[in-house]
C-alpha cells in the first residue's frame, strides 16, 4: 500500500490587507506564508486545486454587508469558491483523494473546513472538474426558470461575454430561442459572441444608444431578458420588450463595477404590456444545481455546449484575476489553478 505524501509544514494564503474604495487590485492583498491548518473536530483538510473568481468577490472585498454572504475581513485569508482534494477526511465520511467543492475554501493552498461546507463531486459528472466552478447554474436559472425561454423567443442577454452570459446564450439556443442578442463592451467580444457562442447579434456598450442598437437587432421586440447589469441596459430592455415579456434579474453588475444600478422604469409600460420582472438567486433555488450539472455534462460531451474560460496559473495570480475580471479583460469563466 502506497503511503500518502507527507504534508508540508507551511503553505501560502492571500490575505486582504487594505479595503479598496474602488476596483480591487494587487495592492490590496498580500501573499503570506502560514502553517498548514490542522483540522478540528468535524472538519476535513482540503488541498486546493482551482479557484473560482466571481464578480461578487469585488463587493465583499469592499465590505458590502447587504449580500447573502458576509463581507471579507481585513487581515484574513480571502474566502471564495474553490475545488480541492481531500487530504484528511476526519470523521466526515469522505475519503482521502475525493474531489470536493466549497464556497468558502478561499485563496489558500490548504483549507480546514467544516464537513458540511464541502460537497463531494462526482468525477464523472463533468468532463473537466473545473467546470463545476462555472456560473452556469445562474445562467440556467435565468433562462429556464426566471426567464422561461420558449421556442421562437427573441432573447436579450446583458453582459453576454462574461461567466454567466457566455453560457446563457447557448442555453437559450438549446431551449429553442429564435433569436439571441447579447450586450458586451468591445468589438472583439462581440465577434466571439456571434462566431463562437450562439448569438445572432451584439449590442456594444459605449457605441451609442443601447436602446437604438437593441431595436435594430430586434425590430419586433424582445420576449425574454436575462439581465445581470441593471442600469441603462435594463431600461433599454424594458423599452424594447414585447407584450408579455419576462425579464429575469440575476445580477446588478452596474453597481458591482462602481456605477449606480438605480434607474427609473416606466410603470405604465410594465402594466400595459404585462411585463414580468423576476429576481432569482441560487440561494433560493439550490435544487437547480444538480439539474444544471446533468444538462451541462450532457452538452459538453455531445458538443452542444462549450465552456469558455481563461486560466491564470499560481495562487499569487488571484488578486490580478479579480482586477482583470472587473476590467472586463476576459471572456467566459476566470479560474486560477494552483
Amino acid at each position: 500500500m502506497t503511503e500518502a505524501p507527507a504534508l508540508p509544514a507551511t503553505h501560502r494564503e492571500v490575505h486582504l490587507t487594505a479595503r479598496p474604495s474602488g476596483t480591487p487590485s494587487e495592492e490590496h492583498f498580500t501573499l503570506v506564508t502560514a502553517p498548514v491548518p490542522a483540522p478540528g473536530p468535524g472538519q476535513v483538510l482540503i488541498r486546493t486545486t482551482v479557484l473560482g473568481v466571481p464578480v461578487v468577490l469585488s463587493e465583499l472585498v469592499r465590505g458590502r454587508d447587504d449580500l447573502p454572504m458576509p463581507p471579507f475581513d481585513l487581515g484574513a485569508c480571502v474566502p471564495g469558491p474553490s475545488i480541492g482534494e481531500v487530504v484528511d477526511p476526519g470523521g466526515s465520511g469522505l475519503r482521502a483523494g475525493d474531489l470536493v467543492s466549497t464556497r468558502t475554501g478561499g485563496w489558500r493552498e490548504y483549507a480546514a473546513l467544516d464537513a458540511d461546507a464541502v460537497q463531494r463531486l462526482d468525477p464523472d459528472a463533468l468532463p473537466d472538474p473545473a467546470a463545476h466552478l462555472t456560473q452556469g447554474a445562474a445562467a440556467y436559472l435565468g433562462v429556464v426558470r426566471a426567464g422561461e425561454v420558449r421556442a421562437g423567443d427573441t432573447v436579450f442577454v446583458t453582459s453576454a461575454a462574461g461567466a454567466v452570459g457566455s453560457l446563457a446564450g447557448q442555453i437559450a439556443r438549446l431551449r429553442g430561442a429564435g433569436r439571441v442578442i447579447g450586450s458586451t463592451g468591445s468589438q472583439r467580444k462581440a465577434d466571439i459572441l456571434t462566431r463562437e457562442l450562439g448569438y445572432d447579434a451584439a449590442v456594444l456598450r459605449g457605441a451609442g444608444s443601447v436602446e437604438e442598437q437593441l431595436r435594430a437587432a430586434a425590430p419586433d421586440g424582445v420576449d425574454v431578458v436575462i439581465d445581470q447589469v441593471a442600469g441603462d441596459q435594463l431600461k433599454a430592455a424594458v423599452a424594447v420588450a414585447r407584450s408579455g415579456a419576462r425579464i429575469a434579474l440575476i445580477g446588478a453588475l452596474a453597481g458591482q463595477l462602481g456605477d449606480t444600478p438605480t434607474i427609473d422604469l416606466d410603470p405604465v409600460a410594465l402594466i400595459t404590456r404585462s411585463i414580468t420582472l423576476r429576481g432569482a438567486t441560487l440561494f433560493d433555488h439550490p435544487d437547480i444545481v444538480p439539474e444544471w450539472t446533468e444538462f451541462f455534462g450532457r452538452g459538453l460531451r455531445d458538443g452542444t455546449l462549450t465552456f469558455p474560460r481563461t486560466v491564470l496559473k499560481g495562487l499569487d495570480q488571484a488578486p490580478r484575476a479579480l482586477r482583470e475580471l472587473i476590467a472586463g479583460l476576459h471572456t467566459g469563466t476566470l479560474h486560477v489553478e494552483l
